[in-house]
């Protein structure tokens, strides 16, 4: 009777096991992609997309560039990678953790001050010497981490290009990536942040002030390319998606130039 309990224990983890190892083994055959958070909505809707064409799906993980690279570093596993930006790319190229065939720049993307939308701060001229510590008042300037995260050293070397970094930078609330950053001017916890038009356009609590010129910017450039690590034959179909037709409409739809 013992040995008949215990091999019904036996049978019933096993069943347990099947029943918890399934939806995974499924979820096994996603592509999976690292993708730069301010690509969150444009992606989820090409996803569907892609979905609905080709039957397949990809499990997309957005987070600072920064973060994404770090952990492919740390082989995570991810068959794609988007950066916001060309240093992360260059920083997994150069630990041989991309395919280099397979890289090329997909997006490209405009700077843009943005305050509260029920604030009553009018339109802002970014040129040289503007008097951004003035506008602020003693309030936090919202931005991405400015030592890491790419929508963050992009403010920061327009800053100090415009000469205005260094009356600023004691201001600065740093946010983990660039949707925390919008978040905290939607909240009205920062009275002014610095993001990219297509975060601006998809958040209805802020309002753009102001467009940073592009000579004050360097290139915003998000490059893609395929892990090293990747064993999934899907991973390249949907890099070339990417870069196809319906994807295109979708990219342009969320504010984002297509690089071809």
């Amino acid at each position: 009777m013992v040995r008949r309990g215990f091999l019904a224990a036996v049978a019933a983890i096993f069943v347990a096991v099947l029943c918890v190892s399934a939806p995974r083994a499924a979820q096994a055959e996603d592509i999976v992609v690292f993708a730069a958070a301010s690509l969150k909505d444009a992606l989820d809707a090409i996803n569907s997309d892609w979905q609905k064409a080709s039957g397949k799906h990809a499990t997309i993980s957005y987070a600072a560039s920064s973060t994404l690279a770090k952990q492919i570093e740390e082989a995570a596993p991810a068959d794609v990678f988007i950066s916001a930006d060309l240093d992360w790319m260059d920083y997994v190229a150069k630990k041989n953790l991309i395919v280099p065939s397979s890289r090329h720049n997909l997006l490209g993307n405009v700077l843009v001050l943005i305050a509260p939308a029920d604030s009553k701060a009018g339109d802002v001229d970014i040129k040289q010497g503007f008097p951004l510590a003035k506008l602020l008042n003693g309030g936090k300037l919202a931005m991405a981490d400015p030592n890491s995260v790419p929508a963050g050293k992009y403010g920061k070397a327009a800053l100090t290009k415009l000469g205005v970094w260094d009356a600023v930078s004691g201001s600065v609330a740093a946010a983990e990536n660039v949707r925390a950053c919008l978040l905290l001017v939607a909240r009205g916890e920062a009275p002014y942040g610095i993001v990219y038009k297509t975060d601006a356009a998809i958040e209805p609590k802020v309002k753009i002030v102001g467009t940073f010129p592009a000579d004050a910017v360097p290139p915003i450039i998000y490059p893609i390319a395929q892990t090293a690590s990747s064993k999934n034959p899907d991973a390249a179909a949907f890099i070339t998606y990417l870069s196809g037709p319906d994807a295109t409409k979708q990219f342009e739809h969320y504010g984002f130039s297509v690089l071809k």
